[in-house]
């Protein structure tokens, strides 16, 4: 049996209540030592006002206080749109707020830890899939854009809730990205903690010829490189071969 039990690397990770797909997806990209450790912030209204609300309040800092109770080595916020929502520098901003409680512990975020495997991958042009609504797609777009990528595309599939998230099928996901990614984009950026994804990434880039990043993938891969932990488990993307 494989010790997952944190002698390489625990990593903290706050993730939406209801949400059920992103620490089974950090595991099966997990190395031998590396250990997640989870607390929860519920998000009772998933409209954009709603993450709003959320965001807000003060739930972020006691969720990164009690992870921060623990001897870890980072904590990261595991949320793409409710770290992407109010455009540039939002995310830092969050970061900052974690910072505040966590006594030396480094955290991110996922929008953070897009950023920086895109930048990684050398890629500036960017096409943006997501099972989001449409405004939430339109600030994902914005806060990429913003961060000084060209958005090819910006596309969601009108999914509103987190259980709807939770159970479309990985399939969904890989045929979607499939269909709508343009010739001219020179990565593929999947949006969403909530969303099976990391199963289909290396056919997603053997399909499309390009890197294709995705959110559990890259806030993973970002949560390593702070944790001091390189490489990952061989399947996940080329983001794990830098």
């Amino acid at each position: 049996m494989k010790d997952y039990y944190g002698w390489r690397a625990r990593i903290g990770l706050i993730y939406i209540a209801d949400s059920t797909v992103m620490e089974p997806e950090l595991y099966a990209m997990a190395p031998e030592g590396v250990a997640i450790h989870t607390t929860r912030i519920d998000l009772a209204d998933p409209s954009l006002a709603g993450l709003g609300r959320m965001m807000e309040g003060d739930e972020v800092e006691e969720a990164a206080r009690l992870l921060g109770l623990a001897p870890l080595h980072v904590v990261t916020f595991g949320g793409t749109s409710a770290t992407f929502l109010e455009g540039i520098g939002f995310d830092q901003k969050v970061i900052t707020r974690m910072e505040s409680v966590l006594h030396g512990i480094p955290a991110s975020t996922t929008s953070t830890a897009a950023l920086r495997a895109l930048r990684a991958l050398g890629v500036k042009k960017i096409s943006f899939v997501s099972p989001y609504v449409s405004n939430i797609v339109e600030r994902g777009r914005r806060f990429f854009v913003e961060n000084g990528f060209e958005v090819t595309g910006a596309h969601g599939l009108g999914i509103a809730d987190d259980p709807g998230l939770n159970s479309l099928p990985l399939e969904c996901m890989y045929a979607f990205a499939k269909d709508v990614v343009e010739s001219e984009a020179q990565a593929v950026f999947i949006s969403c903690t909530a969303v099976r994804t990391v199963g289909a990434i290396s056919a997603l880039e053997a399909d499309l010829g390009r890197p294709v990043v995705s959110a559990n993938q890259a806030t993973f891969w970002d949560a390593l490189r702070i944790a001091g932990v390189s490489g990952g488990k061989p399947g996940f993307g080329s983001l794990f071969e830098l």
